[in-house]
């Protein structure tokens, strides 16, 4: 009786669990693709891929975002005080993210240049303060909808399902990621020294990344 008590009131990824972190990182990149590919449909009159990885429509950027923004605002009370705080760190996130992918992979996925008060075209005022709005939306509105049914899933589904999604996602940017930073390699010359490099300028060729990648652009020397 007793036994049979504590196992129904067990809970798949109660409260702020890695597994719950799982899946709004998952669920916190579809987002973040379906968001970029409406803006690049009303800005161009036409479909384009706005994934973040080779595999999936998954953005992992917009993923990183939900779960940082859970991690560090959960607390916060005042809309207004998450929102003016969010939008500093999507400021500085966003920066950063651009500045990286600059220094490793030679390319700009995104540039606000010419746009105002603008940041080394890495990120902008009006944009920070988007994304105070998905932050304050993150934390007040979709983390408490979708927590309470992750927490709903049976628990030896949930946990393989979890464990597949790690698997599956941490596999998914590491091919992408290598293959972008052999993308930038082969650009600037080099020669693959690997056979995983050989292997991604056979299957990844520049007219497979920009595809898969179509708003990527590469610096201009």
């Amino acid at each position: 009786m007793s036994n049979s008590n504590i196992t129904n009131t067990r809970v798949f990824a109660k409260d702020l669990s890695f597994y719950k972190y799982v899946w709004c990182f998952t669920i916190g990149s579809i987002f973040g693709v379906v968001y970029e590919e409406i803006i690049a449909f009303i800005k161009l009159g036409y479909y384009e891929s706005r994934r973040g990885v080779v595999f999936g429509p998954f953005n992992p950027l917009y993923g990183a975002a939900f779960v940082i923004s859970i991690l560090l605002f959960h607390k916060y009370k005042s809309p207004i005080k998450l929102f003016l705080i969010g939008s500093v760190f999507g400021g500085v996130f966003e920066y950063i993210l651009g500045l990286a992918q600059e220094i490793f992979i030679g390319t700009r996925s995104w540039s606000y240049e010419g746009q105002f008060l603008n940041i080394h075209g890495r990120t902008s005022v009006v944009y920070a303060l988007i994304w105070g709005f998905f932050i304050v939306l993150f934390v007040k509105v979709i983390y408490p909808f979708i927590s309470k049914y992750i927490e709903r899933l049976p628990i030896r589904p949930g946990n393989m399902i979890t464990k597949i999604l790690i698997v599956f996602m941490a596999l998914n940017m590491f091919v992408t990621f290598s293959m972008l930073i052999r993308f930038n390699l082969r650009s600037n010359g080099f020669e693959p020294l690997t056979p995983l490099g050989e292997l991604y300028d056979n299957v990844f060729n520049d007219d497979v990344v920009y595809k898969l990648f179509p708003d990527m652009i590469p610096l201009e020397e």
